[in-house]
């Protein structure tokens, strides 16, 4: 296994081949070609649209709380389950719903180094098959509102040298 800075946030391919099947273990991918998971998936991943599952429509907001418990609850994740996020382009939009998982307060997830391109190109294997999952009831314990910046946090920090703001949207 690999060594990481951070060794909570990832996990390496190895990692998933071993511990995909384990029960307690709920694989997600989210890509930004929304397509992508219908054309082959990591066998028993569940797949998440980020244009329907990760945001408000038509405010483009993240998931309310409400939303955010449904989402989980259809993917089958409860509050000890390990979530392990892939996807497409360097894990775009599985990072984002790793924020998300963070800001409701779900800190067992993890992303899988290199995603979706990396899990292919060590050989791992894919279905098109559809994954069926028991469903749960999740509840969101508690959200973390210090994760999220809002507009005003932004102007308010933009003339402190102390402060880097990283803007990931390409351009």
């Amino acid at each position: 296994m690999a060594t990481y800075a951070n060794p909570d946030a990832l996990v390496d391919v190895d990692w998933v081949k071993a511990h995909a099947g384990d029960a307690n273990v709920r694989l997600v991918e989210v890509d930004v070609d929304t397509t992508a998971y219908d054309s082959g998936h990591i066998p028993g991943s569940v797949g998440w649209n980020w244009q329907i599952d990760l945001q408000q429509r038509p405010a483009r907001d993240i998931p309310t709380k409400e939303e955010w418990e449904t989402l989980l609850s259809r993917a089958g994740i409860g509050p000890d389950t390990t979530v392990i996020l892939y996807g497409d382009n360097h894990n775009w939009f599985a990072a984002f719903a790793y924020w998300l998982f963070k800001y409701y307060g779900h800190d067992n997830v993890k992303l899988l180094d290199g995603g979706r391109a990396k899990w292919i190109a060590d050989g791992g294997d894919t279905t098109t098959d559809a994954t069926s999952v028991t469903a749960t009831s999740y509840t969101v314990a508690a959200t973390r509102p210090e994760l999220r910046a809002y507009r005003d946090d932004v102007k308010a920090t933009i003339a402190n040298d102390g402060t880097v703001l990283i803007d990931v949207r390409s351009p």
